[in-house]
């Protein structure tokens, strides 16, 4: 239920913003606005507003919104209202009108990273985990425990505070292609190492980068917040502080048990608890500045269904190192903006890449997809939302300022055309486009839904 509010509140926002765009911009120049409609089909809700009787309409199908306008081409004009038309009116005109919809969207997706800037939100800190050997960080000389400080790319320089700004500034030079000299922390102190990107811009743009590149956060220490009376994690001697480093059993050593530099996650710990069958466990634990070997026999639970559970009966605790990062309001309207234009960069060169057959089609979304996130950003609270907001947001302005005819963006390329050759492109012309442009925008819709299957189902062979 949270899921489909979620989704259908943020398809009711980012609709009424854009139209509200295209409506305030009309009005701006005179033009007279008949209708104001967020979705399509049957009307649910109508009200006629305002002198000109604009009639504002909230419809049965959400996917979607529109303004219509007083327009010739449309229906029949009286002689006085002619100067408040739509076609009549001078192609910068039009061309504001137009633009004023996507433009709306990206305004919107900087308030509200602002917004979620001036909040504060907590984020993980760059803490690196050891790099798998033959990448690209392992070739850099990045090391487990190693936090990043600051990246610098062709000469800019700029703080990292968590690990989602790190991902993103390592996005935007795989897209160039560029090296990355990352300033990091270890027990040396503070020193530079250059991450070679340059063969990673076919990768740019998708959720793996990272983990291709080598990069990784490292794993949460396990920290034991209590060792239940009675149970076995308590008989073994375990206490509330310890930290537990390395494990031993019948799956093998994980962990500082594998090697003197592992690190130990609570997945996997869990794992080596699931696949004891009862059987003991040898547990490194870090206890202060000692280091303790204790055993511990996991205890068989039934579970529903007749399914068999092993417990050591511990309370654990594998938060992340995180930071809240927090700004003014100044700050916040510019790191808001910032990141509009950053992230709108990178929306129109991975764009260009898959048109040119150099990114996954994959990274393409339908509705399904969004609606999963709607979900499960609200899930986590009214940050992490408000952010989904910002992205779909921008998502939407820049998808619509593409040059395909249907859009936003197809209009505004007429609009130049008819400034600097002085003639309006032709009707015939128009419809032929719109044609093309229609096929084009089924197309990707048509591939956005076939990744939204393939992720709940599978891919198809």
């Amino acid at each position: 239920m949270l899921t489909l509010f979620a989704f259908l509140f943020a398809l009711a926002l980012l609709i009424a913003v854009h139209e509200a765009g295209h409506y305030l911009a009309a009005r701006s120049c005179g033009i007279r606005v008949l209708k104001f409609s967020i979705g399509f089909g049957r009307p649910l809700l109508r009200r006629r507003i305002g002198p000109d009787g604009t009639e504002f309409v909230l419809a049965a199908v959400p996917l979607g919104g529109f303004v219509r306008m007083l327009d010739e081409r449309e229906a029949p004009v009286e002689p006085a209202q002619l100067h408040r038309a739509f076609n009549r009116q001078n192609p910068w005109k039009r061309a504001w009108v137009v633009a004023a919809g996507p433009a709306a969207n990206l305004v919107l997706a900087v308030l509200l990273f602002a917004g979620v800037s001036m909040m504060g939100v907590r984020e993980p800190v760059a803490l690196l985990a050891a790099p798998a050997p033959g990448t690209p960080a392992a070739a850099a000389g990045v090391q487990g425990g190693q936090q990043v400080l600051a990246t610098t790319i062709a000469g800019d320089t700029r703080a990292v505070r968590s690990w989602p700004q790190l991902a993103l500034r390592l996005q935007e030079a795989a897209l160039d292609g560029r090296n990355v000299d990352l300033r990091v922390r270890d027990a040396r102190g503070e020193h530079d190492l250059r991450l070679d990107l340059r063969a990673e811009a076919a990768r740019a743009g998708q959720a793996d980068l990272l983990r291709s590149v080598g990069l990784r956060l490292q794993p949460a220490p396990v920290l034991v917040q209590q060792a239940l009376p009675g149970q076995a994690a308590e008989q073994a001697g375990l206490q509330a502080g310890d930290v537990i480093v390395g494990v031993t059993g019948p799956g093998g050593a994980l962990g500082s048990a594998a090697n003197p530099g592992g690190r130990l996650d609570a997945r996997q710990l869990l794992q080596a608890i699931s696949a004891s069958d009862g059987q003991p466990l040898r547990l490194s634990v870090r206890r202060g500045s000692r280091t303790l070997l204790l055993s511990v026999r996991p205890r068989r639970e039934a579970g529903a269904g007749g399914q068999v559970h092993w417990r050591i009966g511990a309370l654990l605790d594998d938060r992340l190192p995180s930071t809240v990062v927090r700004l003014g309001p100044v700050q916040a309207l510019r790191e808001g903006g910032h990141r509009t234009w950053q992230l709108s960069v990178l929306s129109l060169r991975t764009l260009g890449r898959m048109v040119v057959g150099q990114a996954s089609l994959d990274q393409l979304s339908g509705p399904v997809t969004i609606a999963d996130y709607a979900g499960r950003s609200a899930a986590l609270g009214l940050a992490p939302y408000l952010n989904f907001l910002a992205v779909v947001s921008l998502s939407l302005g820049v998808l619509n300022l593409l040059p395909i005819p249907v859009l936003d963006g197809g209009h505004l390329l007429y609009y130049a055309f008819e400034i600097l050759s002085r003639r309006k492109v032709p009707q015939r012309v128009q419809e032929r486009l719109q044609q093309g442009g229609l096929a084009l925008i089924a197309l990707m819709i048509a591939v956005a839904l076939y990744n939204d299957i393939a992720r709940v189902f599978g891919p198809f062979h």
